[in-house]
């Protein structure tokens, strides 16, 4: 069978490639890690506790490569060739479950499998703080998880659905790429639809759901300009939406999604955002001292204030106001939680200032002091404008 040959006889198999991939996946799971690296020309390796570390000594070569990839794509081999890569997923046993991604690279074809929990976690299990609960209640709006790949942007969604299903009576439409965490219908009717295998592309499925009854859409991803569109359509019509982006905190979110449209487009997507958002759930894992990794999270919770900034391009004092209002809506930045974390000793100090949004900063709170100075684009702090001109609570020290 050569690489270029669409077609695969499946009889012609030997799935020995797969049967050896097999034990270094029951290597991955035993170790606790959470993602496995197989590239031709390399040698096989895997993340644990957020390190890659090598699981072979020996070159995987191209050819096995090109093998595994007809193994376990079958029938959608094709569209390798054609696309270049492919997602889906892989069931090891009745325990285990992998996302996988097999793209072509310079020496031939990798695959990366993701560890996908089977049994899905509670708010309560993750220790979560109690505002992610708290978007769980809300009827309609948006509602973003974002932070960078394996950053456990959908454990946390799943942990929210979750949370939804046991304790309301909604329907609920995911539109996955591919569908990592399997819900069984408990409160809620859920529909979860896999794009490539139920639904051709995120935008056809998602403009569907809005004929399809739902009072909550999870979009597995924001990609693009008309999934933008769709979603913040579908919140401003009475659905609650959640979705991912793979942004570093919430003022970079809202800079990346107004930064999607033209120029001529922004103030209108501007304005439909702040109407539309209800928080921002920005994650970060940091190492521990005892060689784990912990979640740190800065949440933006919707405030009068919070739009306000939205809307009038003051995304420069965000993280300020979300800091001020910690007390009263539960918003955190990234610092904070990060500092509260360092506190019980879980991190150490070069590691909390490695992650921190402002090292410096950090460091003074470390210390006991604070600059409270947040400063724009002028370099301008709110100390020095003219307060009038600004809400009271961002300045409520409480």
């Amino acid at each position: 069978m050569s690489e270029n040959t669409n077609e695969i006889d499946v009889s012609k198999l030997t799935f020995e490639q797969l049967n050896k991939i097999r034990e270094y996946l029951k290597k991955l799971i035993d170790n606790g890690g959470s993602d496995l690296h197989v590239k031709a020309n390399g040698t096989i390796r895997a993340r644990i506790n957020g390190k890659i570390v090598p699981f072979s000594g020996s070159i995987y070569t191209k050819d096995e490569a090109m093998t595994l990839a007809k193994e376990m794509l079958r029938a959608r081999y094709a569209e390798l060739i054609e696309n270049k890569e492919v997602d889906f997923v892989y069931q090891y046993d009745e325990a285990n479950r992998f996302r996988v991604n097999i793209f072509f690279q310079m020496d031939g074809p990798s695959a990366v499998f993701r560890v996908i929990p089977m049994t899905i976690p509670t708010i309560d299990e993750m220790k979560y703080p109690e505002s992610i609960r708290t978007f769980t209640n809300e009827t309609r709006g948006l509602v973003l998880v974002t932070g960078a790949t394996g950053s456990g942007k959908s454990t946390t969604l799943a942990a929210m659905i979750h949370e939804i299903n046991v304790n309301k009576k909604n329907h609920i439409i995911t539109i996955e790429d591919p569908i990592e965490f399997v819900h069984k219908d408990k409160g809620c009717i859920i529909n979860q639809r896999s794009v490539g295998q139920d639904t051709l592309t995120f935008q056809r499925a998602l403009r569907a759901a809005l004929r399809e009854d739902p009072d909550i859409i999870l979009v597995g991803e924001m990609r693009d300009r008309e999934t933008v569109e769709l979603a913040l359509h579908a919140a401003d019509t009475g659905h609650l939406v959640f979705s991912t982006l793979h942004t570093i905190d919430a003022k970079e979110t809202i800079n990346r999604i107004i930064a999607m449209f033209p120029v001529d487009e922004q103030n209108r997507i501007r304005v439909s955002l702040a109407g539309v958002l209800k928080g921002v759930i920005s994650q970060r894992l940091i190492p521990t001292v005892d060689d784990k990794r912990v979640a740190a999270f800065e949440i933006l919770v919707k405030t009068p204030t919070i739009e306000k900034l939205i809307n009038e391009n003051r995304d420069y004092e965000i993280r300020d106001a979300i800091e001020k209002g910690r007390e009263h809506y539960k918003s955190q930045s990234f610092d904070q939680h990060i500092l509260d974390i360092y506190n019980t000793g879980v991190i150490s100090k070069e590691k909390a200032k490695d992650y921190a949004t402002s090292a410096a900063d950090l460091e003074l709170k470390m210390s006991g002091l604070n600059s409270g100075k947040a400063t724009n684009h002028n370099g301008e702090s709110p100390e020095d404008r003219d307060l009038s001109t600004v809400d009271e609570d961002i300045f409520d020290l409480k």
